[in-house]
């Protein structure tokens, strides 16, 4: 089955930066959409960023300038490049996959096992 792993997240003071990388594993027909979400304790998973075929790259206005999303295609992997980090963007950062399996044929949504993001002021 398909399996994202998350790394990158840890410890920084605001005004600093950090990327994060997930890795996926597993057969895929089609790539549809990959993306970043966040979850801060007592809130629920907000969207970041994403690469979504067919229409390119998002970003939340939270984040607009300052983080960047890219991916890999040769190593199946989803960049985040986080810059000038504030205290508020401290969160679980969860990666997400929409593909087309090859077994089966049928669009399905994976997501990782979140990393932590601590941004100190």
């Amino acid at each position: 089955q398909v399996q994202l792993v998350e790394s990158g997240g840890g410890l920084v003071q605001a005004g600093g930066s950090l990327r994060l990388s997930c890795a996926f594993s597993g057969s895929v027909f089609r790539i549809n959409s990959m993306g970043w979400y966040r979850q801060a304790p007592g809130n629920q998973r907000d969207f970041v960023a994403a690469l979504t075929t067919g229409v390119g790259t998002v970003y939340a206005d939270s984040v607009k300038g300052r983080f960047t999303i890219s991916r890999d295609s040769a190593k199946n992997t989803v960049y985040l490049q986080m810059h000038s980090l504030k205290p508020a963007d401290t969160a679980v950062y969860y990666c997400s996959l929409r593909a087309i399996l090859v077994v089966t044929g049928a669009e399905y949504n994976f997501w990782g096992q979140g990393t932590q993001v601590t941004v100190s002021s």
